[in-house]
């Protein structure tokens, strides 16, 4: 949300926006609930610098060549297919933006980096039209493009090459002239923090972490911690947390690794599945359905304490791979975040709530509704409907319209809601006992 947002303790905001508290009670207009967004940074040889760059599942599969620099099935993409087996769209940023375009005589590589090299074009003549050339690019010496250009012409750009002004094709047809020279420069902080900064303004439900290293992994979830606390931007970050514990509901700890990836690489899948479970569903014993071997030799005391301690872990049902527990790192319960706010349905429907409310005071209220009985019985009315959907779709239970209570805030242009919901949780454990008649 690019207004004002998070938490609040007094009503003394400057920015205009939503500010909500989800705080545990004691005990004795309709916004899409569709889910499935990822971010992910990368370290690539190819793809654009400086800006995020979003693909849909279909995009991935069709334009991943020119894109990201490999099709979308070839073995580099892998960790890329486990985030879309769970999620419609994936917003990534490549993190290592310095180096050099790899060139040739006519042309130049669209982006920096080694991938470049492996980059081609076939100047022919065309069969039909004396007067023109077939000009193909290709990857891989594989044929990506083809376009027919007229004698003095210069080829059009596309997705790979770059081709030079005075690129008129008036030279002898070539057999192939490769591209060389390209370079890409190693990642550092101030990259990963350029990547925090670009996507602070997108809307996404799960950001994955792709590292073990430890003063990054908790740079992420700092960077977590402040973006749900203090700006309202709701989103949890997936990691691979083996031994510590963020102990945070807005971060998840993945225990497991693989046998034929790095240390890491289930952070991708897991990903997937925290962004694309839906906000009236449980991730609890979701199969394992990527292309890795998954290490999950746990005895049952040791699954006890990962799900004790917060992790986000794979355990073995004979020969499937299942989700022990949908749970974040939470372990510091509180008056104000008790257990429920250790399962991932609760963050789902909270964060649900949160944006739905956010999105449709920031589209319809501010600026335009005045903040009179009748402007307030408007507010409400899109409230509780957000509320009632959500309990249609079983998110919810129990709510009734007298949860939602409106009043002036302290300000001429400040209004105060409290509002009471109880999220649904999935079935976890069976207690019986039998008689024998």
């Amino acid at each position: 949300m690019a207004l004002g947002g998070g938490n609040w303790v007094a009503q003394n905001k400057v920015l205009p926006g939503t500010y909500a508290n989800f705080v545990s009670t004691e005990r004795a207009f309709s916004v899409d609930t569709e889910r499935g967004i990822v971010t992910v940074p990368y370290v690539g040889e190819w793809g654009a610098t400086g800006e995020v760059v979003s693909l849909t599942a279909e995009e991935f599969s069709r334009h991943s060549p020119s894109i990201l620099g490999y099709a979308w099935d070839a073995p580099e993409m892998r960790e890329f297919r486990e985030i879309y087996r769970h999620s419609r769209l994936v917003h990534f940023y490549r993190l290592n933006s310095g180096g050099v375009k790899a060139t040739a005589p006519l042309a130049t590589a669209k982006y920096v980096g080694e991938r470049g090299n492996d980059l081609a074009y076939v100047i022919s003549a065309n069969v039909d039209d004396p007067t023109a050339f077939d000009v193909v690019t290709l990857l891989d010496n594989i044929a990506i493009d083809r376009q027919v250009v007229p004698f003095g012409e210069t080829p059009a750009d596309n997705g790979l090459l770059v081709w030079d002004e005075n690129a008129t094709l008036i030279v002898t047809p070539t057999a192939g002239t490769p591209l060389t020279g390209g370079s890409s420069v190693p990642v550092t902080n101030g990259d990963h923090l350029n990547y925090l900064d670009a996507i602070e303004s997108y809307h996404f439900h799960a950001m994955a972490c792709p590292s073990d290293n430890p003063t990054l992994i908790s740079t992420y979830a700092e960077y977590n911690r402040r973006m749900r606390n203090e700006r309202g931007i709701k989103f949890e970050l997936v990691c691979y947390n083996p031994t510590d514990n963020s102990d945070f509901e807005g971060v998840r700890d993945v225990l497991n690794t693989v046998t034929d990836g790095g240390t890491y690489s289930l952070v991708y899948w897991m990903a997937g599945i925290v962004a694309g479970t839906t906000v009236n569903a449980s991730a609890m014993n979701t199969i394992y359905d990527g292309e890795y071997t998954v290490n999950a030799n746990f005895t049952q005391t040791q699954l006890e304490q990962a799900k004790l301690g917060g992790k986000l872990a794979l355990h073995r049902v004979g020969s499937d791979y299942r989700i022990l527990a949908d749970i974040n790192s939470l372990q510091t319960v509180t008056a104000e975040k008790n257990e429920d706010f250790k399962q991932g349905q609760t963050i789902r429907v909270i964060d649900h709530v949160a944006y739905a409310d956010a999105s449709i005071f920031a589209n319809k209220y501010i600026g335009n509704i005045p903040n009179d009985q009748d402007g307030r019985v408007s507010l409400w009315v899109d409230l509780v409907k957000i509320r009632e959907d959500l309990q249609t779709l079983r998110a919810i239970q129990n709510f009734e319209s007298s949860d939602v209570e409106i009043e002036p805030g302290e300000t001429p242009r400040s209004v105060f809601v409290r509002s009471a919901i109880q999220p649904t949780h999935a079935m976890e454990q069976l207690y019986m006992v039998n008689y024998i008649n």
